[in-house]
C-alpha cells in the first residue's frame, strides 16, 4: 500500500470513517464515479510485515483493539488500514440474502460481481494443512458433512507450512480491504490514517462533516456525505458522542472456543486456519479447524491452565466452535461488555461435544478447553434500531456501512457481506 496522502482542495465529496471492508469498499465505488472521497483511517496504513509484534499493535491494545468482559473472554478487532481483514483467518461466507432482502436491501448483483472478481474459492489440496486434513478425516469418519470452506486467498501466492494468516500476510496471498482502498486512490480517494474521528458535525438535522484527532491536534473535514465504517464498536460510539444515539447499545459478538487434544507423529503447527469445516446455520453453530501460531497457542494453553501441553503446538489438532449469540451487552463511551445469555452457553456445550467427537475419532488424547473469545462485534447500529433500510443514521447524509448494521444473531465470517453492503451502499450514494 502507498503511504498515506494528506487533503487537498478542493473539499471532498464524501468522508468515509473507517476502512474495513464495509468502508473500503463504499470509498471505492464512490471514487470510480468520480466523487472525492476522504478516508479517515484510526490506525496505521504501514506495510503487513506478519509478525507478532505488529499484530499485537492492531488487535491487542487494550480499550483500543481487545476488551475484556467481565466474565473473563476476550473481543479483539483489528485497528489499522484494512480493518480486521488484516488479520482475520480470510474465510468467505456468502450474506444471508434473505435477511437483508426483507429490508429492501439487494445484495445478489454485489455478491455475483465481487465472486467474480476476487480470490474466493477453497484451498488446492497441496494447501491443506497436516491439521486440518487430520480433523477432516475424523469428522467425516463420524459421517459429519465436513468440507473445504471458502477462502480468500490467491493459492499461486500462498506458502504451504506457512503461519501468517492471523499475523497479517507479507506475501499478497491473502486477499484484504487494502486492495479496495489501492483501488479507491487510484482513483482519487484520499486515505489519512492515524486520524481518530472524535464526532460526526451536524448542522440543522444534516451531516455537514467529521470532527477529528490527528498529531495531537483536533481537526474538521467538511463534506455533504459522511459514512461511518468503524466497526461495531467503532460506529455506535461515535453515534453516542455525536448526540445521535444513546450512551449505550447492546451487540453480538459471534463467540468462540476451541477444543486441542494432542495426537503423537503428527508434525502440524504451521498452515491455513479453517480450511474446512461444518456449518449448521438453523442451530447457530459451525466448527473449523484452527491451528494458530506458536505463541497464540501458548497463550490458550495458559490461559486455560494446560501448562503440560505448552509445548505440544505441533503435535495438536484445534478445532473452533463458534455461535450465533443473542444480542445483549452494551458498547459504551469507553468500554464494550458481553457476557454470555444461557441459550448462548448451551449452543457452546452442543457444539463443544461435537468437537470432542471429532478429536476423538482422530485419535486426539489430552484435550482440553480454551476460554471463550470473540472477534466479530456488530450489531450495535443494527437496521431497524439505528440505521433505516437505506443504511442512514440520525440525521440526513450520515449513513453507516459496517458489522454494526447487522440484523441480529449472526455467527458467520462477515467479510463477503459487508463488501456486500459496501458496494450496494456505494453505488446508491454515487446515484
Amino acid at each position: 500500500m502507498p503511504a498515506p496522502t494528506s487533503p487537498s482542495s478542493p473539499a471532498p465529496d464524501a468522508i468515509v470513517v473507517g476502512s474495513g471492508p464495509g468502508g473500503a469498499s463504499v470509498a471505492r465505488e464512490l471514487a470510480a464515479r468520480g466523487l472525492r472521497v476522504l478516508i479517515l483511517e484510526q490506525g496505521s496504513a504501514a506495510p503487513l510485515k506478519g509478525t507478532l509484534v505488529q499484530m499485537a499493535r492492531i488487535g491487542a491494545v487494550p480499550g483500543k483493539g481487545a476488551f475484556l468482559h467481565r466474565d473473563a473472554s476476550l473481543l479483539v478487532q483489528g485497528i489499522n488500514a484494512g480493518g480486521s481483514s488484516s488479520i482475520n483467518f480470510a474465510t468467505a461466507a456468502d450474506p444471508p440474502l434473505t435477511r437483508f432482502a426483507a429490508f429492501g436491501i439487494d445484495l445478489a448483483p454485489a455478491l455475483q460481481a465481487l465472486r467474480a472478481e476476487l480470490p474466493i474459492g477453497p484451498l488446492p489440496d497441496a494447501l491443506v494443512g497436516p491439521a486440518a486434513r487430520r480433523i477432516m478425516q475424523g469428522a467425516l469418519a463420524l459421517g459429519l458433512d465436513w468440507r473445504k470452506l471458502d477462502k480468500m486467498i490467491r493459492p499461486q501466492l500462498c506458502r504451504p507450512s506457512c503461519w501468517r494468516c492471523v499475523y497479517g500476510c507479507p506475501f499478497g496471498a491473502k486477499w484484504s480491504a487494502r486492495d479496495l482502498l489501492d483501488q479507491a486512490r487510484g482513483h482519487g480517494a484520499i486515505l489519512l490514517d492515524q486520524a481518530r474521528a472524535t464526532r460526526v458535525l451536524v448542522h440543522n438535522g444534516k451531516a455537514t462533516g467529521v470532527e477529528y484527532m490527528r498529531g495531537g491536534k483536533l481537526k474538521q473535514a467538511l463534506a455533504p456525505l459522511v459514512i461511518l465504517a468503524g466497526g461495531g464498536v467503532g460506529s455506535p460510539r461515535l453515534l453516542h458522542a455525536s448526540g445521535l444515539r444513546a450512551n449505550s447499545s447492546s451487540l453480538f459478538t459471534d463467540p468462540v472456543v476451541a477444543l486441542m487434544g494432542t495426537v503423537d507423529g503428527l508434525d502440524g503447527g504451521a498452515e491455513v486456519p479453517m480450511a474446512a469445516g461444518l456449518r449448521l446455520d438453523e442451530a447457530g453453530i459451525s466448527l473449523a479447524d484452527m491451528t494458530l501460531p506458536g505463541p497464540m497457542y501458548q497463550a490458550f494453553t495458559a490461559q486455560a491452565g494446560r501448562f503440560d501441553r505448552l509445548f505440544a503446538h505441533r503435535r495438536t489438532l484445534s478445532v473452533m466452535v463458534k455461535i450465533a449469540d443473542q444480542a445483549g451487552g452494551t458498547v459504551g463511551p469507553r468500554w464494550v461488555d458481553k457476557t454470555l445469555h444461557r441459550l448462548d452457553r448451551d449452543k457452546l456445550a452442543a457444539g463443544e461435544a461435537m468437537a470432542r467427537a471429532i478429536l476423538a475419532s482422530c485419535g486426539a488424547t489430552h484435550v482440553f478447553k480454551s476460554c471463550h473469545f470473540a472477534a466479530h462485534p456488530g450489531g450495535s447500529v443494527r437496521i431497524g434500531d439505528g440505521v433505516d433500510a437505506n443504511l442512514q443514521a440520525g440525521a440526513a447524509g450520515l449513513y453507516v456501512c459496517d458489522a454494526s448494521v447487522i440484523p441480529g444473531p449472526w455467527g458467520l465470517p462477515p467479510t463477503l457481506t459487508l463488501l456486500c453492503l459496501g458496494t450496494w451502499l456505494g453505488q446508491r450514494l454515487a446515484r
